[in-house]
């Protein structure tokens, strides 16, 4: 993408980053790593953040963060003159969230926004997206897992199951021990618990004491991850795994801080960028 000149037709041109919120150091510290990557990518064009979370905006104002809306932090880039703005977020699909995001993008259109406002898509679009996100996941591996060790990511789940099974099935072509769980119903707790029963242990090794790797399927490390998967509590993942008589080892680190699955959502925003007619627009 060539950066925008004085002699054409966008005057300014900017992106926004969004997340659900930061609600943990671990989370600050993927945004400032992300956005690093994203001012090395595309140097000509400002970046900001935009929040989707209230009660997280709420507690980042309160702590003297600057926390935006997506509605409101495009507001404020038309008031300073951006033109064009290409909004990228870290949603795994196109699900519920992301579908509030593209209202939001809508609302800000039509309340003056900047005159083109260009979606990029989550990080799982489509079948190219699953392959290069399978690769992602297994250099993603903890470094002390052990051969026929099973490991089990956890996303949020909903509506987009296709995506999780079309992961799941990618992976499981290389490593059949890699197992993915939601937090829905699709892929709860229990019927992944009754899959790892299922795997076939080394054969000296105590199917009963196995050692299971838990990692979140989560872009940032909040709430979510610490109490709901990896809590040291009988509801969390961690806790209803243990009491099936596993060994269970949370590893608590985020996709946006993974290199193979930052460079898919760069690509979706360059491709977001580049749907700007800087000649024609």
């Amino acid at each position: 993408m060539n950066p925008p000149t004085a002699d054409r037709a966008v005057r300014r041109a900017g992106i926004l980053l969004v997340a659900y919120g930061a609600a943990a150091p671990a989370g600050d510290k993927a945004l400032e790593l992300f956005t690093r990557r994203v001012r090395g990518e595309f140097p000509e064009c400002p970046a900001r953040w935009a929040f989707t979370s209230d009660l997280l905006r709420g507690r980042m104002a309160a702590a003297g963060k600057k926390a935006d809306s997506v509605c409101k932090a495009l507001l404020r880039m038309a008031f300073e003159r951006y033109s064009h703005v290409a909004v990228q977020s870290l949603h795994l699909v196109s699900g519920a969230e992301y579908e509030a995001l593209r209202v939001e993008v809508d609302k800000a259109g039509a309340e003056g926004g900047p005159e083109r406002i260009s979606l990029g898509f989550p990080l799982l679009h489509g079948e190219e997206d699953v392959a290069e996100a399978a690769a992602a996941l297994l250099a993603h591996l903890p470094a002390e897992r052990e051969a026929d060790e099973p490991v089990v990511f956890v996303g949020h789940g909903g509506k987009q199951e296709w995506a999780y099974s079309a992961l799941e099935r990618a992976v499981s072509a290389r490593d059949g021990h890699i197992l993915i769980g939601t937090l829905s119903r699709d892929r709860e707790a229990e019927k992944i618990i009754k899959r790892l029963r299922a795997l076939r242990p080394p054969k000296d090794a105590d199917a009963k004491r196995r050692r299971v790797w838990l990692l979140p399927l989560l872009a940032l490390i909040g709430k979510h991850a610490i109490e709901d998967i990896a809590g040291e509590n009988a509801h969390s993942w961690r806790g209803r795994i243990e009491a099936a008589g596993f060994s269970c080892r949370a590893l608590l680190r985020g996709t946006a801080e993974c290199e193979g699955f930052v460079r898919i959502w760069l690509n979706h925003l360059r491709a977001a960028m580049e749907r700007f007619d800087y000649e024609n627009a």
